[in-house]
């Protein structure tokens, strides 16, 4: 029964101990971990945020995409509705000069339009290509956040290229 009751000094010790121990934990480890959670909890709150303003920015940029591209597209008809206008027009007035006139107007009518038509689609694919960049740029920034992340990025990029 001696094996398991403790005796008084050793009681007296192992409480002069523990609390030497709570002190110490107190006075050193306690405030630092409390530190480092907390500026944890602000990194990882902060880092929600810029992805809700960069959730917004894209649908922004999704808009404004969409916007561009239905006013293009407007464009394109005004252009196209005003080319038919033209064409009809050339053509009426072609008749009655002479038919080989007609047929030369018309053609460079339809050159204008292509080239209108081209110079459109080229903006467009501009646009799109710059909002993509951007786009990549924003997921690149949020997965090469940590220092893990870009490490691996750089071996893998070093290992495909086999530098000498």
């Amino acid at each position: 029964m001696d094996l398991l009751t403790p005796s008084f000094g050793t009681l007296i010790w192992t409480s002069i101990v523990f609390l030497l121990l709570v002190f110490l934990l107190t006075k050193f480890a306690w405030k630092p971990i409390l530190s480092a959670i907390n500026a944890r909890e602000t990194e990882i709150t902060d880092t929600l945020n810029q992805a809700k303003l960069a959730r917004t920015e894209i649908a922004e940029l999704k808009a404004d995409n969409e916007k561009i591209i239905r006013e293009a597209k407007l464009e394109r008809d005004a252009i196209l509705k005003e080319a038919r206008e033209i064409k009809e027009r050339i053509i009426a007035e072609a008749k009655d000069a002479a038919t080989l006139q007609g047929d030369q107007m018309i053609a460079q009518a339809k050159q204008a339009i292509d080239a209108e038509k081209i110079a459109a689609m080229a903006d467009v694919k501009k646009q799109i290509g710059l909002l993509s960049v951007d786009i990549a740029e924003h997921i690149l920034k949020q997965k090469l956040d940590q220092p893990s992340a870009q490490e691996e990025l750089v071996t893998r990029v070093l290992s495909k290229n086999n530098l000498n």
